[in-house]
Parts: C-alpha cells; sequence; structure tokens
C-alpha cells in the first residue's frame, strides 16, 4: 500500500492534539482553519482510520490518534534535526529532544547539563518524560523518547544500557535521630526500624529486595509511597527513616535532614543511558548524549 502524506499534514494534527483547537492549530502551523481540517482530512484518508473527534466545543484524539501522536512528534523532530544537520549544527539550530528520564537523575543531574548545552543550542527544545523505571524503558522502546536515563532492571533484547555511574542507596533520618551520628551502618540495624518505603511496584524497590533476601535481611515498611520526594517529606516530619538512592537525597546540605552511609552489603543501582538497539539518533540528540556521558564521568 503506498503512504502517501506531506510533512505539514503530520505538523498540522500534531498541532490540534497540542493545542487543543484547530484555531490555535492554525495559528501554529501558519495555514488558515479550513486548510488544516482538509490536511488532517486527508491523514486520516491515508492512515485508515480517524485520529480526533470533533465536537462544537471540544477537540480530542481517538485511541488511534493517541498512539500515533508520539510517533508524530519524533518523525517531526528527526526531520528538523537531519534537515538542518545538512547546513551544520550550530548556535542558530532550532529542533526537539525527548528524554524517558526516572525522576531523580531528571531532577538532580539533567538541570545542570540542559543548561550547559542551551548555551550552546539556544534553541533546542527538551521534553522530559519523567517517569519511574519501567514506564520510562517502554517510552524508550516504543519510540516516544529518543533515549532515556534509567537504572538496571530486567535484561530486554529491544534496549542497549550505557552505565554511567553507581548510585548506592543511603538511610535518610532527621538529624535528631539516634542514627544521624553514625559514619554508616549495616542494614541489620534496621531490621526493628519504621522504615518508609516505595511501594512493591517500584524498580528501586524490586532491587532492594532481591540484594537484601541474598543477605538474609529484612525490613519492616510501615509506610509506603509512590515517589520517593515524598517519602523524605515523611522522614522530616518524624514519621520515621527511609532507605533511597543518593541521587535522591538532597545533595547540599539539609537543615533537617542527614544520610548515612549503609554497608553489609553495599547495595548499588547502575545508572545509566536507555537506548533503542535498533534506532538511530539525530544528531542534536547524539551531541546531547555525548555531552551527558562527558559530564557524568567528570
Amino acid at each position: 500500500m503506498l503512504i502517501n502524506f506531506e510533512l505539514l499534514d503530520i505538523r498540522a494534527f500534531v498541532a490540534v492534539a497540542e493545542g487543543g483547537s484547530f484555531r490555535r492549530a492554525a495559528e501554529a502551523v501558519n495555514l488558515s482553519q479550513s486548510a488544516v481540517t482538509r490536511r488532517i482530512k486527508a491523514l486520516e484518508v491515508t492512515l485508515g482510520a480517524p485520529l480526533l473527534e470533533r465536537s462544537t466545543r471540544h477537540v480530542s484524539m481517538t485511541a488511534f490518534g493517541r498512539e500515533i501522536y508520539p510517533m508524530a512528534q519524533r518523525l517531526i523532530g528527526e526531520f528538523e534535526n537531519q534537515a538542518l544537520s545538512i547546513s551544520g549544527v550550530g548556535y542558530s539550530q532550532a529542533g526537539q529532544i525527548t528524554i524517558a528520564c526516572v525522576p531523580t537523575a531528571a531532577f538532580y543531574f539533567l538541570p545542570t547539563v540542559i543548561k550547559e548545552f542551551k548555551e550552546k543550542y539556544p534553541r533546542i527544545r527538551f521534553r522530559i518524560l519523567d517517569l519511574s523505571s519501567s514506564p520510562a524503558l517502554d517510552s524508550v522502546a516504543r519510540g516516544e523518547a529518543e533515549f532515556g536515563v534509567n537504572f538496571v532492571g530486567a535484561a530486554r533484547d529491544d534496549l542497549a544500557f550505557t552505565p554511567l555511574t553507581d548510585d548506592p542507596f543511603l538511610l535518610a533520618c532527621r538529624r535528631d535521630h539516634p542514627f544521624a551520628e553514625r559514619t554508616q551502618l549495616r542494614w541489620k540495624e534496621l531490621e526493628s526500624q519504621p522504615l518508609i518505603g516505595v511501594s512493591r511496584a517500584s524498580g528501586n524497590r524490586v532491587l532492594l529486595e532481591t540484594a537484601l533476601a541474598k543477605a538474609s535481611v529484612r525490613l519492616s515498611w510501615f509506610y509506603e509511597v509512590n515517589h520517593l520526594s515524598t517519602s523524605l517529606g515523611l522522614v522530616e516530619k518524624g514519621l520515621g527513616i527511609s532507605v533511597l538512592p543518593r541521587l535522591a537525597t538532597p545533595q547540599e546540605e539539609h537543615p533537617v535532614l542527614v544520610t548515612v552511609p549503609l554497608v553489609d552489603p553495599v547495595i548499588c543501582r547502575a545508572i545509566g543511558i536507555v537506548e533503542r538497539r535498533s534506532g538511530r539518533l539525530s544528531p542534536i540528540a547524539q551531541r546531547f548524549r555525548d555531552m551527558l556521558i562527558e559530564r557524568w564521568k567528570s
């Protein structure tokens, strides 16, 4: 079957999906509303299914539209990057990089590298999908993100992992807690403590419990949360102590919280870059990936 559509058809669809109206989409792509409507109808005919559900007041994507949307975004971004790379990658280049990143790395490390990258390429836009480990891996595998920053979990044949650093688990407690003065703690010493941890669905929790089972350590989780940052808030209020990766703890001195290294065993998660084995990065995404590796090592 011959797939016959123009890039502007894809742009029109993405503009409507992002703007929520044909009027805003028309302004974004510099076309009339009727021209936007014609282009999206032509694209729907080519693809054989409706992309949008229209009413007098609202426009939303169909299930098929939601499936196509991330691929359409990526197609536009790759075309912009490839076209601009022909004339050279430089200060005036525009484009977008989409990254799927675990929240801890997104919060504590990515901003520093993005800031440096934006100084060199100020017109590059970033779309950061801050997702937990498994959804972030799926996002890379589906092509919604060009690459990701994640930690090692179950092996996947469709993804390649480039390690950047080891991120050890630490104890987080209040400064007035008896453990606060310790230089290190054994995991066994935490067995009777009221611990605050992430839910069983979390990749961090799975990694921890697998390693602790081998060391015959059984912890008591008094509270479960979905996000590591929430556990720090509970610790700060004196509800318990928590075990977190170093990247999830305050990177500067905190007025209330302190961290203590945990040993016997030392448990680390390996943080790195995740990419599709069959994929190829756009030139500008490749440059950001290279900078990420260089800065992380330093």
